[in-house]
């Protein structure tokens, strides 16, 4: 540890970023295997046909191309852990969310692994990119505190705005939830071999597509709403610009999510616009994640002083007699 360099505030942070840029490259390779089909493009793991290197087939190179970046991207995650230890003045809170990135990336490594032994089974995909999402969490967390000293901002006293920006959360969470489902009862499973048999999801039959694809636009549309009321809340209080910039950023990326998610499903989910659809879904919960970073926390509330000589008895004269 004491051989890696010691690094100034400003220069962790650019390492924090690189982290988030790269977290955030892997969840859209990841996409782009499964939506080409090449999420089985080398059956076995971690080798590919039993080899240290691909065949030379387009799925297999795909497929391999992308665990190659995923080392890559381990590199990186070790580093942002590794260098908050020698980050100066050191600081605990980054050291130890600092750590959770290769802890998430070495859990991603191993989920892909079974994910492909079992041969994409929705449920380990679905696992699969919502590992990513916490792990973008834990990225935009540490880039965020590492922008900013502790105590240097302070606390906010609007508590009707700052708990209205944290709504988007769960909102996000379920229809990004939602959205892996409907990946995962539709026509892209995966695979594209000929010996590929790969499941999918279908409670509901033929319907599951058509269900959860209503149910993911009802959670979509609801939180694009919510957030165009909280964007006018913000912005008629006008007490928070950097509150104002996330929110504006976060209404314009789901009314282009919204878009695409119309559009794809009018043409029959073509892959080229999933992947965007699937891409944007990240981007999207980054901003929230920004939303609520820059909303603040809030002040604690203060307990009404009491006075002391409110609660003394009052002393009773003491009657002489004689």
């Amino acid at each position: 540890m004491r051989r890696l360099p010691l690094l100034t505030p400003e220069q962790y942070s650019r390492v924090a970023f690189w982290a988030l840029l790269l977290l955030m490259g892997i969840v859209m390779t990841g996409a782009g295997v499964r939506l080409t089909g090449s999420g089985l493009g080398c059956p076995d793991w971690p080798k590919c046909y039993g080899g240290i290197a691909p065949p030379l087939k387009t799925h297999a190179l795909i497929e391999f191309g992308n665990r190659g970046l995923s080392g890559l991207v381990g590199i990186v995650a070790a580093a942002a852990g590794l260098l908050a230890f020698r980050r100066r003045p050191f600081r605990r809170d980054l050291a130890v969310i600092g750590l959770l990135l290769p802890l998430g990336v070495v859990g991603q490594a191993v989920l892909g692994g079974f994910t492909v032994r079992n041969h994409l089974a929705p449920g380990f995909v679905m696992g699969h990119y919502i590992l990513s999402m916490l792990l973008l969490s834990a990225a935009v967390t540490l880039l965020w505190r590492s922008r900013h000293e502790p105590g240097s901002r302070p606390r906010s006293t609007d508590r009707l705005q700052v708990w209205a920006v944290r709504a988007l959360l769960p909102l996000g969470a379920i229809a990004i939830f939602l959205g892996t489902a409907a990946t995962a009862s539709g026509p892209h499973a995966g695979g594209a071999g000929t010996g590929d048999v790969i499941d999918r999801l279908e409670w509901k039959g033929d319907d599951t597509l058509s269900w959860v694809v209503s149910q993911h636009a009802k959670a979509a549309g609801l939180l694009g709403i919510v957030a165009v009321a909280i964007w006018l809340l913000v912005r008629r209080r006008g007490t928070q610009p950097r509150t104002l910039r996330s929110m504006t950023l976060l209404c314009c990326l789901i009314g282009a999510q919204g878009a695409i998610g119309v559009t794809q499903y009018n043409l029959k989910l073509p892959s080229e616009l999933v992947w965007f659809h699937v891409s944007l879904a990240g981007f999207i919960w980054i901003s929230i994640l920004f939303a609520v970073a820059a909303a603040g926390r809030l002040e604690p509330r203060r307990q009404p002083a009491v006075d002391r000589t409110e609660q003394r008895q009052p002393t009773r004269p003491v009657a002489h007699v004689g």
